[in-house]
């Protein structure tokens, strides 16, 4: 056998090193993914690796829809991806002005 089948991997089981808060956005190495529900320290949690999530962008930053997106994890923000430091983690779904608090963004795993 090759390989046997473990679950569907919208979600992967995550067990943190300090307290996670549902909606945190959490970078696993290349993985980054939000947490679904509060995690404490040392406890199986999950975080989601699919779906569209309403995020705080960096000031001055705008996003066109479709564009990829990156995440800070120092200033817990969406950047532009390649951005210094950051993680890419999906891709805008709208269009997110400079002055915008928040952006649409669509989770994608495997950004290079």
């Amino acid at each position: 056998m090759d390989a046997r089948y473990v679950q569907r991997g919208e979600a992967i089981d995550y067990t943190p090193t300090a307290d996670v808060a549902a909606g945190d956005v959490v970078a696993v190495g290349k993985l980054v993914g939000v947490a679904k529900l509060d995690i404490k320290a040392g406890e199986l949690g999950a975080l989601a690796l699919t779906g569209v999530y309403e995020v705080a962008k960096a000031s001055g930053t705008a996003f066109a829809a479709g564009a990829e997106v990156g995440w800070d994890a120092a200033s817990k923000k969406a950047v532009a991806a390649g951005a210094s430091g950051s993680a890419k983690f999906g891709h805008a779904v709208a269009d997110a002005a400079a002055a915008a608090l928040t952006a649409l963004v669509r989770l994608q795993q495997g950004l290079a």
